[in-house]
């Protein structure tokens, strides 16, 4: 249940744009695959990443739907709904594969229906 917690906690950090958090969670090698980058490697790529995506996405909240685990390997499905920088609206939906090394999480890979709007 421990990792689990790891997992949830990511996506409630993300909700509230808690950097620290999210920085704490995340392995020092970790990987970030998002659709339409190269792969992220290393957590302060990963960070910066980040906060770059909550610039463009100022209001941006995740709902989790559903969680999936089988040891250290987690997928989450989950929508979301916001708006951009400009005020536009924005939703989506997707799953997100976590793996974890211990309690911090060391993958992570992001696949969403609507990859337009990016």
């Amino acid at each position: 249940m421990e990792k689990e917690v790891s997992g949830k906690r990511f996506f409630q950090a993300l909700n509230e744009r808690d950097f620290e958090i999210m920085e704490t969670l995340l392995a020092a090698d970790a990987e970030l695959h998002f659709p339409k980058t190269q792969p992220l490697v290393g957590k302060q790529r990963i960070m910066k990443f980040l906060r770059l995506l909550f610039r463009q996405y100022p209001q941006l909240v995740f709902t989790i739907h559903r969680m999936i685990q089988q040891d250290d390997f987690m997928v989450v499905h989950w929508s979301n709904r916001g708006r951009n920088r400009h005020a536009e609206p924005y939703e989506n939906e997707g799953v997100t594969l976590i793996e974890l090394s211990g309690r911090r999480i060391r993958f992570i890979s992001d696949f969403f229906k609507d990859t337009e709007k990016f």
